[in-house]
């Protein structure tokens, strides 16, 4: 699948079903970083003037017969709940989006350095979680493997406050850490969740512990 094409195709149909109302379509994930596989979801952003039931209905029936139907998955919204959402999560989403339509400018202003700040701890805070409840109760790799996912957001968002630079690329951002941060981002891209879920979710809750309690001394 040539992704610049679907993307093309898809825009063109919300375009057709949303008009001048359709504010902005973009990529985020794996594929708009470059990294997808054939597997990879396709992480579709759509914002709208404002967002109803109806619009939904109406997105559905417009993508019904998309090619790859099955891997559009992806975030939408209205413009004006979007500019006020929590701005925590506005950093990962601005700078994780590739534009197809239209720009997300309008949420810089949000996206100040205690926002990043509040992404890293809030990131460090629920993997934490998620890995202890995993490690007891679920056991199971595939939420391991979306803990290591997080990190890496988090490792994005606190190399960004180190240095001012945001890295897109897990590889390229591997290049660029040491210690128990490259440990975590190693974890993530070597895959094997199940052959080391003790090694890896022992790595990971010591990794997000240091980052929660470096927040509380900093």
């Amino acid at each position: 699948m040539e992704i610049y094409a679907w993307m093309e195709d898809f825009l063109a149909r919300m375009r057709v079903c949303f008009g001048s109302r359709l504010a902005f379509v973009g990529l985020q994930g794996s594929r708009g970083r470059g990294e997808g596989t054939a597997d990879s979801d396709i992480d579709v952003v759509v914002i709208l003037d404002r967002l109803t039931i109806k619009d939904l209905d109406a997105y559905r029936a417009a993508a019904a017969d998309l090619p790859h139907r099955e891997l559009l998955c992806g975030f939408v919204s209205g413009r004006e709940e979007l500019a006020r959402w929590d701005a925590a999560d506005l950093f990962q989403f601005y700078h994780d989006t590739t534009p197809y339509l239209g720009d997300l400018d309008f949420l810089l202003p949000r996206v100040d350095e205690a926002a990043v700040r509040r992404a890293v701890h809030l990131g460090a805070c629920n993997i934490y979680h998620a890995c202890c409840h995993n490690y007891l109760h679920e056991r199971e790799p595939e939420i391991l493997k979306a803990c290591c996912k997080s990190a890496f957001f988090v490792l994005q968002a606190r190399y960004y406050l180190e240095t001012g630079a945001y890295i897109s690329g897990q590889a390229d951002l591997l290049d660029r850490l040491a210690g128990a941060d490259r440990a975590v981002l190693e974890s993530l891209l070597s895959g094997a969740f199940a052959e080391r879920f003790t090694e890896c979710s022992g790595l990971l809750l010591d990794w997000a512990s240091g980052l929660i309690r470096q927040w509380k001394n900093g």
